[in-house]
């Protein structure tokens, strides 16, 4: 830079010293000398000038609106625009990738809150507005323990360490809902907070789900284990008579056919998860089928109602002019699950209907009605959870491992379908497996029937 201001010097006084050489020679060397001195006051004047021009530019002065200058000044204002203008687009592309960064924390499923020194709210994503209630506009710079008050937040938060996370509550918990949020701080910035929040509600009913499974499956095999073990030490050690020595055997019989029993349906619920859907190709007659778990079901009927006892009304419609497209022995455990349930909680006396129907939409339905003593409410929508019992000594006297339900409800969703529970507390209940219009084919005597038909 330095040597192009001499070189500019350099040129204006050998330029005044030549204009004072012509002036001298023509006017006299006074004239010529002041003539020198008001032509650099007017070259610093008009340098003054422009300068003031360039500084209120940079002072007020927009972009577009660059003065037009001439000489150093002129440059000097082509550089600046150029440099502001270098400036702006990084500015734009900066602020281009904060809006992306924000919208992609805006569409992340976990809620994000960021909080200054303080703890007040400076910005949050609208996850964590759903978890906590907050406005992201009207409750910014409100401190979040104004808005978030749970005692277990408040203790985390005052503790200031946030190595772990902390469970609340979430706002919209109920009883039958239950919501709840795992929550964690982190120190960024100059003490400023980030807070994390995600819904693990469905982390905690599976792990809830695995720690009554595993409860459950001790308790039901310990309690037969128990029994048969009672018997073999009293075989070992007692002189029994062989009627004493029968009826012994026949109850440990009775133990270890309910152990295998159980075995057989958890296994049959490891197969459900554990393999694809079943295909389109294989047709099942539901006829044939619903016959077979009419006919457990009555001998069922039979052996937890003797002969002495008043009966059960076992009434099964006429077998459906429609076929299922699915796996015949995943079905037909459903169905006789269904069927049994029904035997095992009706009274004698009572009555029971079983019944295919044809819906509107081209799917299938399969009821099971009873006139049982029905089922409360609130434990509606836990049926179908594995071990999940209304009258847990009742179950165990009618012979049931809990898992029926289950197999029917997997059973169901894995053809497409669903099951579906209603109840009156008195008056009874119906169970029933929905299938779509995707599964219901044609059955093998309706293709018979058309096929002759046709020939004729």
């Amino acid at each position: 830079m330095w040597p192009r201001v001499l070189s500019r010097l350099a040129l204006l006084a050998g330029g005044q010293a030549v204009l004072g050489v012509l002036l001298g020679w023509w006017f006299g060397w006074p004239a010529a000398l002041l003539a020198v001195v008001l032509f650099g006051l007017l070259l610093a004047g008009l340098d003054a000038w422009r300068a003031g021009v360039f500084i209120d530019w940079l002072r007020e002065g927009e972009l577009p609106e660059a003065p037009r200058l001439r000489g150093p000044w002129g440059e000097a204002v082509y550089r600046s625009v150029r440099r502001l203008r270098t400036l702006m687009q990084q500015r734009s592309a900066s602020e281009q990738r904060l809006t992306d960064f924000l919208a992609a924390i805006q569409a992340s499923p976990i809620g994000v809150l960021l909080l200054d020194a303080q703890g007040r709210i400076e910005w949050c994503n609208d996850i964590a507005g759903e978890h906590f209630g907050i406005d992201p506009r009207r409750d910014l710079l409100q401190h979040i323990g104004n808005l978030v008050r749970e005692p277990a937040f408040a203790a985390y938060f005052a503790g200031k360490d946030y190595r772990a996370e902390v469970q609340l509550l979430g706002r919209q918990n109920t009883p039958a809902h239950p919501v709840r949020l795992a929550v964690q701080l982190a120190r960024y910035g100059e003490g400023q907070l980030l807070m994390l929040s995600r819904d693990v509600t469905a982390l905690a009913q599976a792990e809830a789900m695995r720690r009554d499974f595993v409860a459950n499956v001790s308790h039901e095999i310990r309690t037969p284990l128990t029994v048969l073990a009672g018997f073999v030490e009293t075989l070992q050690q007692l002189p029994l008579t062989e009627p004493e020595r029968q009826c012994y055997l026949a109850m440990m019989a009775e133990q270890s056919e309910r152990m295998q029993l159980l075995v057989n349906d958890l296994l049959m619920l490891s197969r459900l998860e554990g393999s694809p859907p079943p295909d389109l190709r294989s047709a099942v007659d539901l006829g044939e089928l619903t016959a077979r778990c009419e006919t457990e079901a009555r001998a069922l009927s039979l052996l937890l109602h003797p002969l002495g006892e008043r009966p059960q009304t076992l009434c099964v419609g006429p077998p459906p002019d429609f076929a299922l497209a699915g796996a015949e022995g995943e079905l037909r455990s459903a169905i006789a699950n269904l069927i049994n349930n029904a035997v095992r909680y009706t009274p004698g006396g009572g009555r029971i209907d079983v019944a295919w129907e044809r819906l509107p939409g081209g799917g299938a339905r399969l009821a099971v009605t009873d006139t049982g003593p029905g089922i409360q409410p609130e434990h509606l929508p836990r049926l179908g959870e594995r071990f999940y019992r209304v009258d847990r000594s009742r179950a165990r006297e009618s012979g049931g491992t809990g898992l029926g339900l289950a197999i029917a409800k997997h059973v169901a969703q894995r053809h497409g379908g669903e099951l579906q529970v209603s109840s009156t507390v008195g008056k009874g209940s119906c169970f029933a497996l929905v299938f779509p219009a995707s599964r219901v084919l044609p059955s093998a005597h309706h293709r018979q029937g058309a096929g002759a038909l046709a020939a004729g």
